[in-house]
């Protein structure tokens, strides 16, 4: 127990720059406290104590505003970051060294008992503040959940999620594990040059729309001087990409 415990105050005082001692991880940090009270919740859930461990839970959600179902399965070295509002349901599975933002939920979207309910998130990932991952799926190592995202479905290793509902805009394809776990933490899920694909189709078709319009505005200009006789545009008719440009972004 007190290794997994040393184990855990050195990942949060390597992950949060706000950290300045073990001491003040082991007293002030509402994150590690759900954690070691959920291996005490889980021990008595697994050894027919079930009452006990639902109860040792709502200690631990009254104490540290964080609630994880006894049943839920935790790895090594995670981080519940602030930590308040987060919910972990009875059959989430967490990977080790992952990180999660306060917020986040880990729910289920089925009604069967007895079932895998509730997402598996594979060693690394990162959820960030106000998440939502919803229902029996995998996100995969290493991979993120940009704040306020809500997942529905699974999530390559390596790719970062973001959107409602979330969607893909990045995956390191050729990223070697070495390279993942040297870039494995990345404040609240973001990370540099994660473009929305989204806003890049708009991007792509609004700049399309207006060298359209600019071919057309040569066409007529070409045909007046032959003499053709053709309506201007009007001024307001116009087609301001920078306006809609600056919209999307």
């Amino acid at each position: 127990m007190f290794t997994r415990l040393r184990e855990d105050i050195a990942s949060i005082i390597q992950r949060d720059p706000a950290a300045r001692n073990v001491w003040e991880v082991l007293t002030c940090y509402p994150g590690l406290h759900a954690i070691v009270l959920h291996r005490w919740a889980g021990w008595c859930w697994t050894h027919r104590m079930k009452w006990l461990g639902r109860f040792i839970s709502y200690f631990a959600r009254v104490l540290t505003s964080i609630e994880i179902h006894p049943g839920a399965m935790i790895g090594r070295r995670v981080f519940i970051d602030h930590g308040f509002g987060v919910v972990i349901g009875e059959t989430a599975e967490v990977g080790d060294d992952c990180t999660i933002y306060q917020g986040v939920t880990l729910g289920g979207t089925s009604l069967n008992k007895g079932t895998k309910r509730h997402p598996t998130l594979a060693r690394g990932v990162i959820i960030g503040a106000g998440a939502q991952v919803l229902g029996s799926f995998t996100i995969g190592e290493y991979a993120k959940v940009g704040s306020n995202a809500v997942v529905v479905k699974p999530v390559p290793a390596g790719a970062t999620a973001v959107g409602n509902p979330a969607h893909i805009i990045q995956k390191n394809v050729d990223q070697s594990e070495e390279e993942a776990r040297a870039r494995m933490f990345e404040a609240y899920g973001v990370t540099s040059n994660s473009d929305d694909p989204l806003t890049k189709a708009l991007h792509g078709l609004i700049n399309h729309v207006s060298m359209q319009e600019q071919q057309i505005e040569r066409l007529i200009a070409s045909m007046k001087a032959s003499g053709i006789e053709c309506q201007s545009l009007c001024a307001s008719d116009k087609f301001d990409s920078e306006q809609l440009n600056k919209l999307v972004e």
